[in-house]
């Protein structure tokens, strides 16, 4: 159906809509420029310290809180979550998850840890002491990665988002694209929240994004290629960010790896 509006290409609507899209255009240009003029920053990193690790763990998500390091590990018939002696890479306690569970991401909230499964959309609270299971919820999407930022739990779900949930009723509550200069970034797994930024690593690469979790902007990019070789050459992928703020390092690891490592990050 053709308006009288549209008929007279002179009128005051047309006019209006040449000048929205002339803004649009000088908006992007500008968003463009913008991008082109601040370039997502490249780090590296420095070995600070090697520890031992599991060779068997298929690392999924790690934390570490009042002097243990807790690994959530995955595989059906094989995860669990561990309290670990950071120094020695001993298993101080552990519990397994029932054969129906594909262990995820793990974080701290508060006084509890949270832990998400694959596909199964459950998550599971403990107690960090004991690791006495005293909660459980669920949640619509699948679950891989897992962080706290002192207020909002955040998770991921191996897409290009980060979803946000409330501590308390585990309800998704908001939910933003991660992006690099290069567009959406894919596969985000295990998490890390750190000084106001999300440390994610992505599935299949060797590298951790560092996001600003309101934007979902990717600031930087940590390349971690060369940790490979030292950590587990022809093991499983890099897998697992937790941070120690007492000593403000990072420690990093990978499924099936030997070895885990404690990080600075440096600028390349």
């Amino acid at each position: 159906m053709t308006t009288k509006s549209a008929e007279n290409s002179s009128g005051p609507s047309v006019r209006a809509s040449v000048a929205s899209g002339l803004l649009a255009l000088l908006a992007i240009a500008c968003t463009a420029g913008s991008a082109a003029d601040n370039p997502t920053l490249s780090y590296g990193f420095r070995v600070i310290s090697e520890y031992a690790h599991d060779p068997k763990a298929f690392t999924q998500g790690l934390v570490y809180y009042r002097g243990f390091l807790y690994e959530s590990t995955g595989l059906y018939g094989a995860s669990s979550i561990r309290k670990v002696d950071l120094e020695t890479g001993r298993v101080v306690a552990q519990r397994a998850l029932s054969e129906r569970y594909f262990g995820e991401g793990l974080t701290v909230a508060g006084d509890r840890l949270v832990q998400i499964t694959w596909r199964e959309g459950t998550g599971f609270v403990y107690d960090p002491e004991s690791l006495e299971l005293i909660g459980s919820f669920h949640y619509p999407t699948e679950g891989w990665g897992l962080a706290y930022d002192g207020a909002w739990l955040l998770m991921s779900d191996g897409s290009t988002r980060l979803y946000r949930l409330d501590p308390d009723t585990f309800g998704i509550v908001g939910k933003v694209e991660v992006r690099d200069a290069h567009g959406p970034v894919n596969r985000l797994n295990e998490l890390e929240f750190v000084e106001g930024f999300v440390y994610a690593n992505v599935l299949g690469e060797d590298r951790i994004a560092k996001i600003d979790p309101l934007s979902g902007q990717v600031v930087a990019w940590i390349e971690m290629h060369a940790l490979r070789a030292n950590g587990a050459p022809g093991a499983g992928v890099l897998n697992g960010i937790a941070f120690e703020p007492s000593k403000r390092r990072f420690l990093v690891t990978g499924k099936l790896w030997p070895k885990l490592f404690a990080i600075d990050i440096v600028k390349n």
